[in-house]
């Protein structure tokens, strides 16, 4: 039987993978964005999130006298090395991205409060807080991209109406 803590590191070693394949899949999806300027830039912001995000999962492992797992790592970032590479091949690249990453945020946001409830469980007063602080940033995401979501698709359909490049 694990240990709460021990649990604890397991599931920030998820995170730290997780954060990982954020950045992979955020960075591939930024780099092909051409015509929607305020997603890019949302995205944008949410990778530097994404790498604080990291950062605080790492100190966070330090503490615990623990790291984070290259195996994970290395998967998160090979999956989304092949989402994004999917996109590609897709003619509405741009709505299938947000509803991955729509999906993809509500993830993080159950993954941190599943965080915030062990770090409590383990006495990890300051773990707590760094996930807390990962769930903000998560949940301002997924509003954004909710807040968004009928935006990008009516210029994707008015773009693809006109003939232009609709899919980035």
């Amino acid at each position: 039987m694990a240990t709460p803590k021990e649990h604890l590191v397991a599931w920030l070693r998820d995170a730290h993978a997780m954060e990982e394949q954020a950045e992979t899949m955020l960075s591939s999806q930024s780099r092909r964005l051409q015509n929607y300027p305020e997603l890019k830039a949302r995205i944008d912001q949410h990778i530097e999130e994404t790498r604080e995000q990291a950062r605080r999962i790492e100190t966070c492992l330090e503490r615990l006298d623990a790291g984070a797992s290259s195996i994970k790592d290395i998967s998160g970032k090979m999956v989304a090395l092949g989402q994004g590479l999917s996109g590609i091949f897709v003619e509405d690249e741009v709505v299938k991205g947000t509803l991955a990453g729509y999906t993809f945020e509500h993830m993080e946001i159950a993954s941190y409060k599943i965080l915030i409830t062990a770090a409590e469980a383990a006495g990890e007063a300051e773990i707590a807080a760094a996930c807390q602080a990962n769930l903000a940033e998560e949940m301002a995401m997924a509003e954004w991209l909710d807040q968004h979501a009928a935006g990008t698709t009516r210029k994707f359909l008015n773009l693809d109406q006109a003939d232009q490049t609709a899919k980035r």
